[in-house]
Order: structure tokens, then sequence, then C-alpha cells
């Protein structure tokens, strides 16, 4: 996940994040450099014990207090509505449950706060579909339990996510690999305002 394309996408999304944030699924690190003085605090969630080790020098460089969270996020240690940014990217696909994952972030996040995501999820083209759904079984295995054929937008709104923008499409790189989901949510009711002209 370390391509140009990704790092593009990072640095395109990371820098909206503000106020109290919860990172879920932090890694090793590689959005830590691109948060801006609008962030407050930063919780940073991640199951893994190595990738926190890798992450915890980049943390030390920030111009806020970071908190790592060695855990799953079911559930997550943080009181109900005291965030106001979540970030998710290139997690909810390895994610066991994601729609519970996701129900866990709502509940912490303040009614005005935001959900930033970007993820590689399910492809609306059908041969591409195929090849995703064949791939996975295996996919898993090798990749940390990475899906290729999650229906990421589906996934979000599942939670109990209003999506406020949304962008899809392909970046370069093997099409079961690399279509992406990026944009906003919030818990709003009201309908989606999603934007279906502007591609990843």
């Amino acid at each position: 996940m370390g391509v140009e394309e990704i790092t593009r996408l990072r640095r395109k999304v990371i820098p909206r994040a503000s106020g109290v944030v919860l990172e879920m699924g932090v890694g090793s690190g590689l959005n830590l450099p691109l948060y801006t003085s609008a962030v407050t605090k930063l919780y940073a969630l991640d199951p893994s014990r190595e990738l926190i080790a890798m992450a915890t020098p980049r943390a030390a460089r920030l111009p806020f207090p970071v908190e790592f969270l060695n855990q799953d996020a079911h559930p997550i240690p943080l009181a109900d509505e005291s965030v106001d940014t979540v970030v998710v990217t290139w997690s909810l696909c390895s994610i066991d449950d994601p729609e519970s994952a996701l129900v866990e972030t709502r509940r912490v996040l303040k009614p005005a706060g935001t959900l930033i995501f970007v993820e590689h999820g399910l492809s609306p083209d059908a041969a591409v579909q195929k090849w995703q759904n064949r791939l996975t079984p295996i996919w898993r295995r090798v990749a940390g339990g990475c899906h290729l054929n999650r229906r990421i937008d589906e996934v979000i709104r599942s939670a109990g996510f209003t999506t406020q923008e949304l962008r899809t499409g392909y970046v370069p790189g093997p099409k079961p690999l690399t279509y992406m989901y990026e944009g906003c949510a919030g818990k709003s009711n009201e309908p989606a305002a999603d934007d279906p002209s502007c591609d990843c």
C-alpha cells in the first residue's frame, strides 16, 4: 500500500481530519505524518503489536498526543460521542466484522462528527467481480484476512452512517485489487449526497 497512487489518496484525505481523531487500523503509521495541526489528539487503534511498534517512532514526531490502542474494535475503550473524526484507510477489507466495528466507531463519534475513509473493494464490473470472488478465499490467507469483494459503501451505510461524499474508481494496478471507495460519512439521517462525477 505504499505505491504512488495510494500515497496520493492518503495525502488527499488525511489532512481533512480535525479535533479528537480515532484512526481504526493505524498499521505501521503511514498516515501519521499527514495529519495537520488541526488535530488535538489521536487515538491509534490496531490489533497488531508489531505494527504499533513500527508506528510509534512516527507518532513521536507529531505535535499532538497519540495514544495507541492495541486491540480490535470490539469494544473501543472511548466514551460515547467523544471523537470528532474517525479515519479508516484500507482496513475494512480485513476486519472480520466490519459492520460491528463501524457501529462502535459511530458510538464514539460526536453527532456532527465525520467518518473519513479510503478502501478498496467490490468493482461494479461483472468480469472483475468474478475474479474478486474467485480470488478472495486465497487472498484472505496470504494477505492478512483481506477481502477483495466487499461493497464498502454498503458496509458503511449498514452501520448507520450516511454517505456525504463518495468517489469510486480504479487506480493503476490489477483491477481485482484496485477499485477504490473514497469519501466521508456522518451520523445524520439526511439522504446521501454522493458525487458520481468525481473519481479517485
